[in-house]
């Protein structure tokens, strides 16, 4: 801190004496310091510390705690402190001005091993002990720290198997449940690293602590190692099977490291663990959608067995309706979703709610969103009327809807994260639909109709595998908008490297390994081929390496890239001449992004609906060609792109206006076919209820 002029050569001379040793001399020109200038935290604080060093505690510790007053973040005087509240023997306002110094500055080695020393003090030898090692680890030169670990070390070697000292519950916490506290404010703060360290510390204190176990677990997912999460979170499961956030967790890890096969029994363990919880059925059947192994009818039987335990008791007390039965009249639309934000979602409401007809339909937006961004605002300006629901539960949700007299209520999450579906349980509005998280099934009873398509619903196919009745939107299930003009469609990359580069930036979860020995086909059939891939790091990246290799593909061809902004990702696909479709869950967004870029998409139709987006796009395209039936069509469509640089160059060049004059991006066309659904099966309605 600064001061005044005049006292500016008294303080610099006060110090210059402390320096060289003469603290006879500091001490009284400190004094005069403060007499003139009461808020000089820096003499207030040197002062302190020539007290300190005479055993003069109490009056060091008046000193500290009025520096710490003027300067409350800084971290020297909290450290400083928390040393002398030890020394004083008030063991816990030292314990809780370290971690307040430490929670500030995380590699602030001192005030660790202040921390240290304070806990050998009260004979907490393992905590001490822990504190040593962090502070080793922020400065491995440190021979203090080495010193004193060796010797603590050394205690508990002597005690052996002795009784501990015993813990003062009025002096001090318990050193594990500190360290835990500690690592949360850290993660909080987003140093996530050191967050780790002090929950490793608490679990060498507390091994059998599932939360612990979690909680760094969840540190290894941030930074994508999913192997290692997977690790921690099995072992708090071990600990205690009814900790269903190491559940959670452990479902996201495996999804992300593309661990499929694992998953399922994860979420059947989840399931038989808490049958009358509807959310981790819910979870198995959005997870169900990826698995290669499953089929529709597989969906469609758990989809029924959610709906006869969760939703169809509540269905069963659902009241009657009393809309007024005008088939020509302006109809309520209720929007209902957690998504109205920064989501892909909002790549296809935005387009919708900004096409509208406002004198035909008025629309109600019921939003949970956590975190409102621009795209929340720019979706309320559309809405005629906006209820913020996330403090709702299903039954309020419900009775809000039924409140305002809702006519079409419309879902849009379906079984994915934020879902509401207990809410359309109770019915709240006479006419129910589902668009838009993903082409499937509910299951509900209670949810009447599903949006789809010509192309992910062929008329000549039976539509068995749903239980709602199918409506299909005149073009397509989607209607898309980048929410950005750019960026720039760049060059065939391949003109400028000499070789073709393959792509996939879809999320991992829809890679599995007969996608990747598909792509190992389409590689060796094009030599000098690169495929770039959104993968996690570490082990799940050695695992495709190997596959590749086993298949004959060099694995230096194959480039990982990481999750990143969407501007960057954008700019992504400026390096990508094809991209390669995922089976049996199609790219929906990431395809629609690619296309926006220039590339095209080659794609599998599949058995199941989630898999015939790639076709329902390049059908809407006018490119037929994209789409193959068989695995061997696949690498045929592949390998004619790629060996006509001329033809892909031209196609790079006009596919983005090819998509904006296409349906997949004509949003009035959309909100007038989208519309005109809403009215016929409100007609319909009337003419079966009349009052």
């Amino acid at each position: 801190m600064g001061v005044e002029v005049g006292n500016a050569s008294l303080f610099e001379t006060a110090v210059e004496f402390h320096r060289s040793g003469q603290v006879d001399r500091a001490e009284p020109l400190y004094r005069r310091v403060i007499e003139q200038a009461p808020q000089h935290g820096d003499a207030l604080f040197l002062l302190s510390v020539l007290l300190q060093n005479s055993n003069r505690l109490q009056e060091a510790c008046t000193l500290l705690e009025r520096a710490v007053h003027v300067a409350p973040n800084n971290v020297s005087f909290l450290s400083n402190l928390g040393g002398v509240y030890a020394r004083l023997g008030r063991s816990r306002e030292a314990l809780g001005v370290l971690f307040m110094t430490i929670a500030r500055k995380p590699d602030f080695t001192q005030a660790v091993v202040t921390l240290a020393l304070t806990f050998e003090g009260l004979g907490e030898l393992t905590a001490a002990a822990e504190c040593y090692q962090r502070a080793l680890e922020l400065e491995p030169s440190l021979s203090q720290a080495a010193e004193r670990l060796q010797s603590v070390k050394a205690k508990q070697s002597a005690l052996g198997a002795a009784v501990p000292i015993a813990r003062d519950p009025e002096s001090a916490e318990d050193p594990a449940e500190l360290f835990t506290a500690l690592g949360v404010t850290l993660r909080d703060a987003g140093a996530l690293d050191h967050a780790a360290s002090w929950f490793r510390a608490a679990l060498e204190l507390n091994p059998q602590s599932a939360y612990l176990h979690t909680a760094l677990g969840a540190i290894h997912s941030d930074a994508s190692r999913f192997d290692e999460a997977v690790v921690e979170f099995r072992r708090a499961l071990e600990l205690d099977q009814t900790f269903d956030p190491a559940r959670g967790y452990l479902d996201t890890a495996l999804d992300e490291a593309g661990r499929h096969i694992e998953i399922e029994a994860v979420n059947r363990d989840a399931i038989a663990l808490r049958p009358d919880d509807p959310l981790p059925q819910s979870v198995l059947l959005f997870n169900m959608q990826f698995w290669p192994h499953v089929s529709a009818s597989d969906i469609l039987s758990e989809a029924r067995a959610w709906n006869a335990r969760h939703a169809r008791p509540l269905t069963a007390q659902a009241l009657p309706h009393r809309n007024e039965r005008s088939p020509e009249r302006r109809l309520r639309i209720g929007y209902v979703s957690p998504d109205f934000k920064s989501h892909v979602l909002s790549l296809f409401t935005i387009p919708l709610f900004e096409n509208h007809d406002h004198q035909q339909f008025e629309i109600f937006c019921y939003s949970s969103v956590d975190q409102p961004s621009a795209e929340t605002a720019r979706i309320r300006a559309r809405a005629d009327v906006w209820r913020e629901v996330a403090a709702l539960d299903d039954a309020a949700l419900a009775d809000v809807i039924r409140r305002d007299q809702i006519d079409i209520l419309v879902d849009i999450t379906m079984h994915m994260i934020g879902r509401r579906l207990l809410a359309f349980a109770r019915r709240p509005a006479p006419i129910q639909i589902t668009w838009l998280a993903y082409p499937g099934t509910t299951g509900l009873e209670a949810i009447d109709y599903r949006l789809s398509d010509p192309f992910l619903d062929p008329p000549d196919q039976g539509t068995e595998a749903y239980t709602e009745e199918t409506l299909r939107l005149t073009n397509s299930f989607w209607c898309y908008d980048p929410l950005t003009t750019g960026p720039e469609v760049s060059a065939l990359p391949a003109l400028a490297k000499g070789h073709i580069t393959f792509g996939c930036l879809n999320h991992f979860r829809k890679v599995n390994d007969g996608v990747l020995r598909l792509w190992a086909r389409v590689l060796s059939a094009v030599p000098e081929s690169r495929l770039t891939l959104l993968a996690p790091e570490a082990n799940v990246r050695d695992r495709i390496r190997s596959l590749f290799e086993a298949a004959g593909v060099k694995p230096d061809r194959i480039e990982f890239v990481g999750r990143c902004s969407r501007l960057d990702y954008l700019n992504r696909y400026r390096e990508i001449d094809i991209c390669l479709d995922t089976f049996p869950y199609n790219g929906h967004t990431t395809s629609l992004d690619a296309l926006w870029m220039g590339v095209p998409t080659v794609t599998l139709a599949g058995e199941t609906v989630v898999g015939r987006a790639g076709a329902c796009q390049a059908m809407n395209l006018g490119l037929p060609e994209l789409v193959a039936t068989t695995h061997d069509e696949y690498v045929q469509a592949a390998t004619s792109l790629a060996n006509d640089l001329q033809h892909l160059s031209a196609l790079r060049q006009t596919l983005r206006a090819r998509l904006q004059q296409s349906p997949l991006m004509d949003a009035p066309r959309f909100a007038r076919n989208l519309e005109s659904l809403y009215r016929d099966v409100w007609r319909r309605f009337c003419e079966k209820n009349q009052a």
